[in-house]
Protein backbone atom coordinates (compact mmCIF):
# COMPACT_ATOMS: atom_id res chain seq x y z
CA UNK A 1 0.00 0.00 0.00
CA UNK A 2 1.66 3.01 -1.29
CA UNK A 3 1.61 6.04 1.80
CA UNK A 4 -0.80 9.13 1.20
CA UNK A 5 0.76 12.31 0.16
CA UNK A 6 -1.03 15.09 1.87
CA UNK A 7 0.98 17.68 -0.86
CA UNK A 8 -0.80 16.72 -3.78
CA UNK A 9 -4.15 16.42 -1.87
CA UNK A 10 -3.95 20.63 -0.24
CA UNK A 11 -4.68 21.92 -3.86
CA UNK A 12 -8.28 20.39 -3.87
CA UNK A 13 -8.37 22.38 -0.42
CA UNK A 14 -8.89 25.86 -1.44
CA UNK A 15 -9.48 27.53 2.34
CA UNK A 16 -5.85 26.27 3.24
CA UNK A 17 -4.04 28.79 0.65
CA UNK A 18 -4.14 31.79 2.92
CA UNK A 19 -2.09 33.80 5.05
CA UNK A 20 -3.03 34.29 8.97
CA UNK A 21 -1.19 37.31 10.15
CA UNK A 22 0.81 37.24 7.24
CA UNK A 23 1.55 33.43 8.50
CA UNK A 24 0.59 30.50 5.92
CA UNK A 25 -1.95 28.78 7.59
CA UNK A 26 -1.40 24.88 9.45
CA UNK A 27 -5.00 24.20 10.25
CA UNK A 28 -4.81 21.74 13.22
CA UNK A 29 -8.51 22.00 14.40
CA UNK A 30 -10.24 18.93 12.01
CA UNK A 31 -11.96 17.25 15.33
CA UNK A 32 -14.17 20.68 15.13
CA UNK A 33 -14.50 20.73 11.50
CA UNK A 34 -12.57 19.30 8.64
CA UNK A 35 -12.04 21.46 5.74
CA UNK A 36 -14.19 20.66 2.32
CA UNK A 37 -12.08 19.54 -1.17
CA UNK A 38 -13.12 20.77 -4.22
CA UNK A 39 -15.36 17.63 -5.26
CA UNK A 40 -17.06 18.32 -2.21
CA UNK A 41 -17.67 21.75 -3.16
CA UNK A 42 -18.33 21.01 -6.31
CA UNK A 43 -21.07 18.60 -5.55
CA UNK A 44 -23.54 21.54 -4.07
CA UNK A 45 -22.75 23.79 -6.57
CA UNK A 46 -23.86 21.54 -8.94
CA UNK A 47 -27.06 20.29 -6.90
CA UNK A 48 -28.13 24.45 -6.45
CA UNK A 49 -27.48 24.85 -10.36
CA UNK A 50 -28.82 21.56 -11.79
CA UNK A 51 -31.10 19.91 -9.91
CA UNK A 52 -32.55 22.22 -6.59
CA UNK A 53 -36.03 20.65 -6.15
CA UNK A 54 -38.17 19.06 -3.10
CA UNK A 55 -37.62 15.55 -3.56
CA UNK A 56 -39.89 12.41 -2.87
CA UNK A 57 -43.38 13.92 -3.54
CA UNK A 58 -42.47 15.50 -6.96
CA UNK A 59 -43.15 14.00 -11.14
CA UNK A 60 -41.19 16.76 -12.84
CA UNK A 61 -37.77 16.10 -13.97
CA UNK A 62 -36.02 17.86 -11.56
CA UNK A 63 -37.94 16.35 -8.33
CA UNK A 64 -36.99 13.02 -9.70
CA UNK A 65 -33.36 13.85 -10.31
CA UNK A 66 -33.14 15.17 -6.85
CA UNK A 67 -34.95 12.65 -5.26
CA UNK A 68 -32.56 10.04 -7.32
CA UNK A 69 -29.78 11.64 -6.18
CA UNK A 70 -30.39 11.99 -2.65
CA UNK A 71 -31.53 7.92 -2.10
CA UNK A 72 -28.21 7.38 -4.29
CA UNK A 73 -26.23 9.13 -1.15
CA UNK A 74 -28.49 7.08 1.46
CA UNK A 75 -27.03 4.12 -0.57
CA UNK A 76 -23.51 5.35 -0.58
CA UNK A 77 -23.53 5.81 2.68
CA UNK A 78 -24.83 2.42 4.03
CA UNK A 79 -22.10 0.58 1.55
CA UNK A 80 -19.44 2.75 3.69
CA UNK A 81 -20.63 1.63 7.15
CA UNK A 82 -21.17 -2.00 5.92
CA UNK A 83 -25.01 -1.35 6.69
CA UNK A 84 -27.44 -4.27 6.07
CA UNK A 85 -29.79 -1.95 4.28
CA UNK A 86 -30.49 1.97 3.23
CA UNK A 87 -33.63 2.06 5.42
CA UNK A 88 -31.33 2.02 8.03
CA UNK A 89 -29.54 4.95 7.34
CA UNK A 90 -31.26 8.74 8.79
CA UNK A 91 -30.46 11.83 7.70
CA UNK A 92 -30.14 14.45 10.75
CA UNK A 93 -28.69 17.54 10.93
CA UNK A 94 -25.18 16.09 12.58
CA UNK A 95 -24.27 14.30 15.54
CA UNK A 96 -26.11 15.94 18.45
CA UNK A 97 -29.76 15.79 16.43
CA UNK A 98 -29.27 12.27 15.90
CA UNK A 99 -28.73 11.12 19.97
CA UNK A 100 -31.17 13.80 20.69
CA UNK A 101 -33.40 11.64 18.14
CA UNK A 102 -33.04 8.57 19.78
CA UNK A 103 -33.41 9.85 23.12
CA UNK A 104 -36.58 11.31 22.50
CA UNK A 105 -37.78 8.31 20.38
CA UNK A 106 -37.12 5.59 23.27
CA UNK A 107 -38.48 8.39 25.69
CA UNK A 108 -41.95 8.51 23.92
CA UNK A 109 -41.22 3.92 23.83
CA UNK A 110 -42.19 1.42 26.41
CA UNK A 111 -38.59 0.27 26.60
CA UNK A 112 -37.87 2.57 29.40
CA UNK A 113 -40.07 2.93 32.73
CA UNK A 114 -38.36 4.45 36.51
CA UNK A 115 -36.03 2.56 38.00
CA UNK A 116 -34.10 1.58 34.64
CA UNK A 117 -30.58 2.79 34.40
CA UNK A 118 -28.87 4.42 31.20
CA UNK A 119 -24.38 4.04 31.15
CA UNK A 120 -22.33 6.37 29.66
CA UNK A 121 -18.99 6.93 30.00
CA UNK A 122 -16.69 9.64 31.51
CA UNK A 123 -15.09 10.35 27.92
CA UNK A 124 -18.30 11.39 26.55
CA UNK A 125 -19.21 14.73 24.82
CA UNK A 126 -22.04 16.71 26.22
CA UNK A 127 -23.89 15.51 23.27
CA UNK A 128 -23.61 12.06 24.39
CA UNK A 129 -24.55 12.96 28.19
CA UNK A 130 -27.11 15.94 28.37
CA UNK A 131 -29.89 14.32 25.74
CA UNK A 132 -29.50 11.22 28.16
CA UNK A 133 -29.72 13.41 31.65
CA UNK A 134 -32.98 15.09 30.49
CA UNK A 135 -34.50 11.69 29.53
CA UNK A 136 -33.25 10.30 33.28
CA UNK A 137 -35.20 13.46 34.66
CA UNK A 138 -38.16 13.03 32.76
CA UNK A 139 -38.89 8.83 33.36
CA UNK A 140 -36.80 8.68 36.71
CA UNK A 141 -34.12 7.24 35.20
CA UNK A 142 -30.54 6.69 36.73
CA UNK A 143 -27.55 8.12 34.54
CA UNK A 144 -24.27 5.49 35.94
CA UNK A 145 -20.93 6.39 34.37
CA UNK A 146 -18.04 4.39 33.61
CA UNK A 147 -14.97 5.42 35.05
CA UNK A 148 -12.06 6.85 33.37
CA UNK A 149 -8.88 5.93 34.24
CA UNK A 150 -5.47 7.30 34.69
CA UNK A 151 -4.21 6.89 31.25
CA UNK A 152 -7.26 8.32 29.61
CA UNK A 153 -8.82 5.38 28.93
CA UNK A 154 -12.19 3.58 30.03
CA UNK A 155 -12.70 1.19 33.01
CA UNK A 156 -14.32 -1.73 31.15
CA UNK A 157 -13.94 -3.76 34.25
CA UNK A 158 -15.92 -1.07 36.21
CA UNK A 159 -18.14 -0.90 33.09
CA UNK A 160 -18.62 -4.98 33.02
CA UNK A 161 -19.69 -4.73 36.96
CA UNK A 162 -21.84 -1.60 36.31
CA UNK A 163 -24.06 -3.64 33.54
CA UNK A 164 -27.40 -5.45 35.38
CA UNK A 165 -30.93 -6.48 33.91
CA UNK A 166 -31.50 -2.71 35.22
CA UNK A 167 -29.66 -1.36 32.22
CA UNK A 168 -31.32 -0.51 28.83
CA UNK A 169 -28.97 1.41 27.38
CA UNK A 170 -25.42 2.24 26.82
CA UNK A 171 -24.05 4.99 25.08
CA UNK A 172 -20.37 5.83 24.72
CA UNK A 173 -18.13 7.47 21.80
CA UNK A 174 -15.73 5.19 19.91
CA UNK A 175 -13.07 8.03 19.97
CA UNK A 176 -12.52 10.36 22.27
CA UNK A 177 -12.87 13.90 20.80
CA UNK A 178 -10.80 15.02 23.58
CA UNK A 179 -8.05 12.55 24.08
CA UNK A 180 -8.57 10.61 20.88
CA UNK A 181 -8.60 7.51 23.15
CA UNK A 182 -9.81 4.60 20.76
CA UNK A 183 -12.57 2.77 22.85
CA UNK A 184 -13.22 -1.10 22.39
CA UNK A 185 -16.64 -0.45 21.59
CA UNK A 186 -17.14 -4.40 20.01
CA UNK A 187 -16.34 -5.66 23.85
CA UNK A 188 -18.55 -2.52 25.24
CA UNK A 189 -21.46 -4.07 22.57
CA UNK A 190 -21.36 -7.36 22.94
CA UNK A 191 -21.19 -7.11 27.09
CA UNK A 192 -24.71 -4.66 26.85
CA UNK A 193 -26.19 -6.98 24.52
CA UNK A 194 -25.80 -9.83 27.74
CA UNK A 195 -28.00 -8.38 29.73
CA UNK A 196 -30.49 -7.20 26.66
CA UNK A 197 -29.31 -3.28 26.73
CA UNK A 198 -29.36 -1.19 23.69
CA UNK A 199 -26.13 0.54 22.62
CA UNK A 200 -25.46 3.95 21.24
CA UNK A 201 -22.39 4.78 19.68
CA UNK A 202 -20.88 8.36 19.01
CA UNK A 203 -18.76 7.81 15.65
CA UNK A 204 -18.10 12.00 15.23
CA UNK A 205 -14.87 11.29 16.04
CA UNK A 206 -14.52 7.49 14.31
CA UNK A 207 -15.35 7.76 10.70
CA UNK A 208 -13.00 10.29 9.58
CA UNK A 209 -10.23 8.06 10.61
CA UNK A 210 -10.86 4.62 10.06
CA UNK A 211 -12.90 1.95 8.53
CA UNK A 212 -16.55 1.15 10.61
CA UNK A 213 -17.97 -2.08 9.86
CA UNK A 214 -21.25 -2.08 11.67
CA UNK A 215 -21.28 -5.81 11.36
CA UNK A 216 -18.41 -6.23 13.41
CA UNK A 217 -19.43 -3.60 16.25
CA UNK A 218 -22.72 -4.73 16.04
CA UNK A 219 -24.37 -1.99 17.50
CA UNK A 220 -28.37 -0.86 17.96
CA UNK A 221 -27.48 2.80 16.63
CA UNK A 222 -24.88 4.50 15.52
CA UNK A 223 -24.04 8.25 15.14
CA UNK A 224 -21.83 10.72 13.39
CA UNK A 225 -21.37 14.48 11.31
CA UNK A 226 -20.74 15.20 7.68
CA UNK A 227 -18.55 18.13 8.51
CA UNK A 228 -16.53 15.68 10.43
CA UNK A 229 -15.20 13.78 7.23
CA UNK A 230 -14.70 16.30 4.49
CA UNK A 231 -18.60 16.67 4.09
CA UNK A 232 -20.43 20.28 5.16
CA UNK A 233 -22.11 21.28 8.26
CA UNK A 234 -26.08 20.87 8.82
CA UNK A 235 -25.92 17.00 7.73
CA UNK A 236 -25.23 13.44 9.79
CA UNK A 237 -26.47 9.93 10.25
CA UNK A 238 -28.10 7.98 12.60
CA UNK A 239 -27.76 4.50 11.66
CA UNK A 240 -30.18 1.95 13.32
CA UNK A 241 -31.10 -1.42 12.77
CA UNK A 242 -34.26 -1.27 11.07
CA UNK A 243 -36.33 -3.86 13.23
CA UNK A 244 -35.64 -1.23 16.06
CA UNK A 245 -36.49 2.12 13.94
CA UNK A 246 -39.86 -0.12 12.68
CA UNK A 247 -40.66 -0.19 16.64
CA UNK A 248 -39.76 3.20 18.04
CA UNK A 249 -42.19 6.20 17.50
CA UNK A 250 -41.07 9.05 15.20
CA UNK A 251 -40.34 12.05 17.17
CA UNK A 252 -41.14 14.97 14.94
CA UNK A 253 -44.35 15.42 12.69
CA UNK A 254 -44.74 16.78 9.53
CA UNK A 255 -44.51 15.71 6.11
CA UNK A 256 -42.85 12.70 4.44
CA UNK A 257 -43.16 10.86 7.86
CA UNK A 258 -46.71 10.10 7.36
CA UNK A 259 -48.80 7.84 5.29
CA UNK A 260 -51.99 9.21 5.43
CA UNK A 261 -53.33 11.92 7.33
CA UNK A 262 -57.14 12.56 8.50
CA UNK A 263 -58.57 14.82 11.60
CA UNK A 264 -59.38 11.78 13.43
CA UNK A 265 -56.30 9.43 12.82
CA UNK A 266 -52.58 9.78 11.45
CA UNK A 267 -50.47 6.72 9.71
CA UNK A 268 -46.86 6.56 9.99
CA UNK A 269 -44.53 6.09 7.04
CA UNK A 270 -41.90 3.10 7.37
CA UNK A 271 -38.01 3.65 8.11
CA UNK A 272 -35.87 6.08 7.22
CA UNK A 273 -38.60 8.37 6.30
CA UNK A 274 -40.81 8.25 9.62
CA UNK A 275 -37.51 10.19 11.08
CA UNK A 276 -37.25 12.60 8.44
CA UNK A 277 -40.11 14.75 8.67
CA UNK A 278 -40.36 17.96 6.65
CA UNK A 279 -37.84 18.86 3.29
CA UNK A 280 -34.51 17.55 4.39
CA UNK A 281 -30.86 18.85 4.12
CA UNK A 282 -30.66 17.70 0.18
CA UNK A 283 -27.93 18.85 -1.05
CA UNK A 284 -26.18 18.54 2.66
CA UNK A 285 -26.76 14.25 1.71
CA UNK A 286 -25.55 14.51 -1.19
CA UNK A 287 -22.57 16.21 -0.56
CA UNK A 288 -22.09 14.10 2.38
CA UNK A 289 -21.70 10.95 -0.07
CA UNK A 290 -19.20 13.09 -2.51
CA UNK A 291 -17.07 13.22 0.81
CA UNK A 292 -17.36 9.31 1.56
CA UNK A 293 -16.36 9.01 -2.52
CA UNK A 294 -13.90 10.70 -1.70
CA UNK A 295 -12.46 9.30 1.58
CA UNK A 296 -12.83 5.99 -0.39
CA UNK A 297 -10.65 6.89 -3.58
CA UNK A 298 -7.93 8.18 -0.93
CA UNK A 299 -8.15 5.17 0.99
CA UNK A 300 -9.31 4.84 4.59
CA UNK A 301 -6.26 2.54 5.57
CA UNK A 302 -4.00 5.40 3.95
CA UNK A 303 -5.71 8.43 6.19
CA UNK A 304 -5.55 6.42 9.18
CA UNK A 305 -1.73 5.33 8.41
CA UNK A 306 -0.66 8.67 7.58
CA UNK A 307 -2.42 10.34 10.83
CA UNK A 308 -1.08 8.06 12.56
CA UNK A 309 2.71 9.11 11.74
CA UNK A 310 1.58 13.12 12.77
CA UNK A 311 0.28 12.42 16.36
CA UNK A 312 3.34 10.38 16.96
CA UNK A 313 5.83 12.76 15.31
CA UNK A 314 3.76 15.28 17.53
CA UNK A 315 3.85 12.70 20.86
CA UNK A 316 7.84 13.00 19.98
CA UNK A 317 7.87 16.49 19.77
CA UNK A 318 6.16 17.68 22.93
CA UNK A 319 7.92 15.11 25.14
CA UNK A 320 10.99 17.22 24.91
CA UNK A 321 9.45 19.71 26.73
CA UNK A 322 9.50 20.58 30.09
CA UNK A 323 6.51 20.69 32.47
CA UNK A 324 4.30 19.19 29.87
CA UNK A 325 1.59 16.85 30.25
CA UNK A 326 0.17 15.01 27.15
CA UNK A 327 -3.43 13.28 27.64
CA UNK A 328 -4.86 10.30 26.87
CA UNK A 329 -3.05 6.54 25.72
CA UNK A 330 0.02 6.41 23.27
CA UNK A 331 -2.32 4.52 20.50
CA UNK A 332 -4.55 7.45 19.63
CA UNK A 333 -6.70 8.55 16.73
CA UNK A 334 -7.18 11.89 15.38
CA UNK A 335 -6.24 14.48 17.94
CA UNK A 336 -4.21 15.15 20.59
CA UNK A 337 -4.17 17.13 23.89
CA UNK A 338 -1.97 18.76 26.36
CA UNK A 339 -0.87 21.48 28.56
CA UNK A 340 2.18 22.96 29.73
CA UNK A 341 2.52 24.04 33.84
CA UNK A 342 1.88 27.44 34.54
CA UNK A 343 0.57 28.39 31.24
CA UNK A 344 -3.32 28.96 29.99
CA UNK A 345 -4.46 26.96 27.47
CA UNK A 346 -6.23 29.75 26.08
CA UNK A 347 -2.83 32.21 26.16
CA UNK A 348 -1.04 29.20 24.33
CA UNK A 349 -3.79 29.04 21.64
CA UNK A 350 -4.07 32.57 21.02
CA UNK A 351 0.05 33.18 20.51
CA UNK A 352 0.29 29.93 18.31
CA UNK A 353 -3.33 31.81 16.06
CA UNK A 354 -0.88 35.01 15.87
CA UNK A 355 1.47 32.63 14.13
CA UNK A 356 -1.00 30.59 11.70
CA UNK A 357 -1.89 27.75 13.74
CA UNK A 358 -5.50 26.83 14.32
CA UNK A 359 -5.51 24.77 17.40
CA UNK A 360 -8.63 24.16 19.99
CA UNK A 361 -8.29 25.47 23.35
CA UNK A 362 -10.75 25.05 26.18
CA UNK A 363 -12.67 21.90 27.47
CA UNK A 364 -13.79 20.68 24.18
CA UNK A 365 -17.69 20.12 25.65
CA UNK A 366 -16.52 17.50 27.68
CA UNK A 367 -16.51 19.35 31.37
CA UNK A 368 -16.97 15.96 33.25
CA UNK A 369 -13.87 14.99 31.65
CA UNK A 370 -11.74 17.94 32.51
CA UNK A 371 -12.96 17.75 35.79
CA UNK A 372 -11.41 14.12 36.12
CA UNK A 373 -7.92 15.43 35.62
CA UNK A 374 -8.09 18.67 37.56
CA UNK A 375 -8.16 21.07 34.64
CA UNK A 376 -10.61 23.49 32.74
CA UNK A 377 -8.91 22.61 29.34
CA UNK A 378 -6.25 21.79 27.22
CA UNK A 379 -4.61 22.58 23.90
CA UNK A 380 -5.90 19.71 21.36
CA UNK A 381 -3.75 19.17 18.03
CA UNK A 382 -6.21 17.23 15.55
CA UNK A 383 -5.26 16.25 12.10
CA UNK A 384 -6.95 15.42 8.67
CA UNK A 385 -5.64 14.04 5.74
CA UNK A 386 -4.08 17.29 4.14
CA UNK A 387 -1.78 17.77 6.86
CA UNK A 388 2.05 17.19 6.96
CA UNK A 389 5.06 16.39 8.69
CA UNK A 390 6.47 19.77 7.98
CA UNK A 391 3.30 21.44 9.79
CA UNK A 392 3.74 19.42 13.28
CA UNK A 393 7.44 20.39 13.45
CA UNK A 394 6.94 23.69 13.01
CA UNK A 395 4.11 23.84 15.55
CA UNK A 396 7.08 22.45 17.67
CA UNK A 397 8.56 25.76 16.48
CA UNK A 398 5.88 28.04 17.22
CA UNK A 399 5.19 26.20 20.87
CA UNK A 400 8.86 27.12 22.18
CA UNK A 401 8.18 30.65 21.23
CA UNK A 402 4.97 31.19 22.26
CA UNK A 403 6.34 29.98 26.07
CA UNK A 404 9.19 32.26 25.66
CA UNK A 405 6.78 34.96 25.87
CA UNK A 406 4.57 33.29 28.52
CA UNK A 407 7.35 32.14 30.82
Amino acid sequence: MSALDPYQLRSEFPILNQEINGRPLVYLDNAATSQKPLAVLDSSRNYYERINSNIHRGVHRLSQAATAAHEAARETIAQHLNSDRPEEIIFTSGTTDSINLVASALGRSDRLKAGDEIIVSGLEHHSNTVPWQMLCERLGISLKVIPVLDDGTLDLAAYDALLSERTKLVAVNHVSNAFGTVNNVIHICSQAKKFGALTLIDGAQSVPHFQIDLQLIDCDFYVFSGHKIYGPTGVGILYGKHDLLCELPPWRGGGEMIKEVTFEKTTYNDPPFKFEAGTPNIEGGIALAAAIDYVNNLGIEKIAAHESLLIKRLAEILSEFDDITIYGPADRAGALSFNFKGIHHYDLGTLLDQMGFALRTGHHCCQPLMARFGMSGTLRASFAAYNTIEEVESLGEALKKALMMLR
